[in-house]
């Protein structure tokens, strides 16, 4: 389950990480509810933004964490604290063959991945008869946004395209229900979850538009204008665009997709 992580490993990566988490936790987590002593696998758990909500929420579980990157798992380490329960383990999806867990917690990672199906073929292996996998996902076309502007989308655009150059899909929110179909499971429930945003959300205008969003696709920048996607002074023009949104008088709307199925 390796991946061409579009967005770096940087600090500021780990801040958009960090308020997305937060900003998001109720429409993300909200109506899951695993039972203390479940054995819960979060798989590409990165820098730990998620995890918290896990540990947070489902008290007595027992969390095994998992990622490819040891720098984010030491993150993530400090971030939920010595006195979380959880294993954390440097891994691949390959090195858990054999175990079995109750359920899977997959979020913003199919995305990522150059081959999707097969990794969810993989998850399904690994849970007991009756247990859950629940996916989320986002679609970078279901950003609309007033005021309209033909430079923001642009910049947008850069984001998509870079994001399925590396061989992930940025618009992988509307697949989750095919996706969870093709890889074999059964009782699939799959729902929209959705984020508006304008001043009178202040919350949201800060924690999402501009330190989720807008910092998504500000992490791409200097790869959009090394292949030449748009000039400095374009993408200077759409993040402007794009930060009028947030500012009294703009408005903004994305769609997550939470899908859940069952084996």
């Amino acid at each position: 389950m390796r991946t061409d992580y579009v967005h770096g490993y940087t600090p500021a990566e780990t801040r958009r990480l960090t308020d997305q988490a937060q900003t998001l936790a109720e429409l993300l987590h909200g109506g899951i509810a695993y039972p203390p002593g479940a054995r819960v696998l979060e798989a590409g758990c990165g820098v730990g933004a998620q995890t918290i909500q896990l540990v947070t929420r489902h008290p007595g579980i027992d969390l095994v964490a998992i990622d490819i990157s040891e720098a984010s798992l030491a993150q993530a380490k400090e971030r939920v604290g010595p006195e979380a329960r959880v294993e954390w383990r440097c891994a691949d999806l390959e090195e858990l063959q054999g175990e079995q867990f109750d359920h899977i917690f997959v979020c913003f990672v199919l995305e990522h991945l150059r081959h999707p199906t097969a990794a969810l073929i993989g998850l399904r292996q690994l849970l007991r008869p009756g247990g859950t996998i629940t996916v989320i996902e986002g679609d970078h076309q279901s950003a609309f946004y007033h005021p309209r502007s033909a430079a923001a989308q642009a910049v947008i655009e850069c984001l998509v395209d870079l994001q399925a150059e590396a061989g992930g899909d940025s618009l992988i929110g509307r697949r989750v229900q095919p996706l969870l179909t093709a890889a074999g499971y059964d009782d699939i429930h799959t729902e929209p979850r959705t984020v508006y945003a304008d001043e009178t959300l202040p919350h949201l205008v800060d924690g999402f538009t501009r330190k989720t969003f807008i910092a998504m696709v500000e992490s791409v920048r200097e790869q959009a204008l090394a292949d030449g996607l748009l000039t400095p002074a374009e993408w200077a023009a759409g993040i402007r665009d794009l930060e009028r949104t947030a500012e009294p008088g703009g408005t903004f709307h994305y769609t997550f997709f939470r899908g859940v199925g069952r084996t």
